[in-house]
């Protein structure tokens, strides 16, 4: 099994190479829809040939009906659309016409109604080389050419994800708004093991979270009609990215959009979910706070106007059902940061038992940004959940030593890193029958790893909850947090001092004055 994920592997980055270099002088940017929207087209062709043969064999079914198509939730595909026509006229000057076309006929089709105003149809556009087009369809014809239909959509499946994953490389920062890196939600959603119930994400990009969360069930020998997905995105060109994804991975999901966004306007505001993994943007400072200072989401206090980090966590427990847990992928300075009364609502969440382990990780995890970053792990209830009763507990780990460069700029995490994180969490939140059964040894804290500390340590540090404080690292590494970040947190603890100092001056000045002095 191994070996031949490996191969697929293997050729996979082959076909990413030799794809990237038809590109030519096109920007990454523009190019991946060009690539992504072909690899869609080859999946859903596909699947809808191996089904129509299936329909030809049978004498009771007619392979020309979409309604036969609707019912094994199949995509019907109109004969112009179908990959074996745009192979054969793959080398003619106007294949970027009849690609606009085959695109068009796919979300006229009336079962596809999932796929309306998704797919990308600029492909006849003057500055595209229709020579690339051509060589492209050719590449793309080789995947899974040889192999059982269920194997060929599989290796799409990967195929897509993996070109997700080098484009988002590929453009840097703006890559990663729409693409978390595969090794960071792997460590999330192996620490959550969504195995059954609803699955939100309120800013889900290109429904990476959705595939791991998948895959993780199917992995281990669950099902995947056990979770229904859920999720919102705010740029319409990266849910259309999502939708195809989900589509191209035969996950079937109600990905919702609009340009207001989760916070000013949530399509799912009665969603209560099981489990909610996030990585929102980073710091976001223009994101409208001053709108919705009386929102019932702002339990544990309003959000600052100039950061919507404790906005976006506090939506996400809004969100939670009573037993639900979360992940969510923020920055460094969450941790700690004081400002703007930010240390107040962490404090709140924290004195309400909220937050159920921290997690630092090492920098340059991220296409986006080189800061390092840090998960949030909460809990609504940390009772119950089939684990042990953790409360008045917080389990901190410090993985800022974890993973390894695979290039001069950007680091992923090992298997053995991952399970390094997720093992110290599950040993920690296992009652003792479930560590028995698994094999699982008993936790222990490890210096300058992990430590679960008591509501009275976190108090005693003043409610931060940067990890390194606890494990046991030296006080003169790096926190990760901006030097912006903290100089404006001085200032404003600086600033609230002066004003108490004030303050006390005219207390004494007035007590001074009320006294009168003997001759």
């Amino acid at each position: 099994m191994g070996k031949d994920n490996n191969g697929d592997l293997n050729f996979t980055a082959e076909l990413f190479k030799a794809a990237d270099k038809l590109r030519g002088n096109l920007e990454p940017s523009e190019y991946k829809h060009v690539a992504l929207g072909l690899i869609f087209l080859k999946y859903i062709s596909d699947a809808f040939e191996a089904l129509h043969a299936r329909l030809q064999a049978d004498d009771y079914a007619d392979a020309e009906d979409p309604e036969e198509y609707l019912a094994e939730n199949v995509f019907w595909v109109p004969k112009e659309a179908r990959w074996g026509f745009l192979k054969a006229n793959a080398k003619r000057p106007e294949i970027g016409k009849l690609i606009d076309e085959a695109m068009e006929a796919i979300e006229k089709a009336p079962s596809n109604e999932g796929l309306k105003g998704v797919l990308p149809k600029n492909y006849a556009r003057p500055t595209l080389n229709k020579t690339m087009l051509g060589e492209l369809i050719d590449l793309f014809s080789n995947i899974g050419m040889h192999d059982s239909s269920d194997k060929a959509k599989d290796l799409l499946g990967r195929v897509y994800e993996y070109f997700l994953s080098g484009f988002a490389s590929s453009e840097g920062k703006r890559g990663g708004e729409f693409f978390t890196p595969r090794s960071v939600v792997r460590t999330l959603v192996e620490m959550l093991e969504p195995y059954k119930g609803r699955v939100y994400d309120p800013c889900c990009g290109s429904g990476g979270m959705f595939v791991q969360s998948e895959k993780f069930i199917e992995e281990h020998g669950g099902k995947r009609d056990d979770i229904a997905i859920y999720g919102q995105e705010i740029n319409h060109t990266t849910w259309r990215l999502a939708k195809m994804n989900l589509a191209v991975q035969g996950i079937d999901a109600d990905i919702r959009w609009n340009n207001e966004g989760s916070f000013h306007r949530d399509e799912l505001p009665d969603l209560k979910a099981d489990f909610i993994l996030a990585n929102p943007p980073f710091n976001i400072s223009d994101w409208g706070g001053e709108r919705l200072a009386e929102d019932a989401r702002w339990r544990f206090g309003v959000p600052p106007k100039g950061n919507a980090n404790f906005g976006w966590l506090q939506h996400i427990i809004h969100h939670l059902a009573p037993r639900g847990t979360a992940g969510v992928v923020l920055a460094n300075g969450s941790m700690s940061s004081q400002q703007s009364g930010e240390g107040d609502i962490r404090k709140a969440m924290i004195e309400a038992d909220q937050v159920d382990c921290m997690v630092a990780l090492p920098g340059q995890l991220f296409f986006s940004t080189q800061i390092p970053a840090c998960l949030w792990i909460l809990a609504r209830d940390k009772s119950a959940n089939g684990h042990r009763d953790r409360r008045g507990k917080i389990l901190f780990i410090d993985a800022r030593k974890l993973g390894f460069m695979v290039d001069r700029v950007r680091r992923e995490f090992s298997v053995e890193d991952i399970e390094k994180i997720t093992g110290a969490y599950h040993r920690w939140r296992a009652k003792p029958e479930t560590r028995e059964k698994n094999g699982w040894t008993d936790y222990e804290d490890e210096p300058g790893f992990c430590k679960a500390a008591t509501l009275e340590e976190v108090r005693a540090h003043g409610h931060v909850l940067t990890p390194g404080r606890y494990v046991g690292a030296a006080d003169a590494e790096d926190d990760g947090v901006s030097f912006a970040e903290k100089f404006e947190g001085l200032r404003e603890t600086l600033l609230t001092q002066f004003a108490e100092g004030r303050a006390l001056e005219d207390r004494i000045e007035a007590a001074l004055s009320g006294v009168a002095l003997d001759d």
